[in-house]
């Protein structure tokens, strides 16, 4: 039986992987709310982040659902919600 074919994460270069860190960084200081737009997921994360875990490499956000730790390399961008 036949794998199913996965589309691969988009590569991103290391410009665009440092605004979006230095986006994270300022978010996280200002306890700021946010919107994650993340590869492979239908809808996006929003809420405070609280944590920022350089050993696995996960942004730990806190939702109105409860705690969401998303991979740094499947952010694909972050923007502030509208009122």
């Amino acid at each position: 039986m036949a794998k199913a074919k996965v589309p691969k994460r988009p590569t991103r270069d290391e410009f665009v992987l440092e605004e979006i860190g230095n986006q994270l960084s300022e978010a996280f200081y200002e306890t700021s709310t946010i919107v994650l737009t993340v590869w492979g997921r239908e809808e996006p994360v929003q809420g405070v982040i609280t944590a920022m875990d350089s050993r696995t490499g996960k942004v730990h956000v806190e939702t109105s659902s409860g705690l969401d730790k998303v991979p740094f390399m499947d952010i694909m961008n972050v923007s502030y919600p509208r009122n």
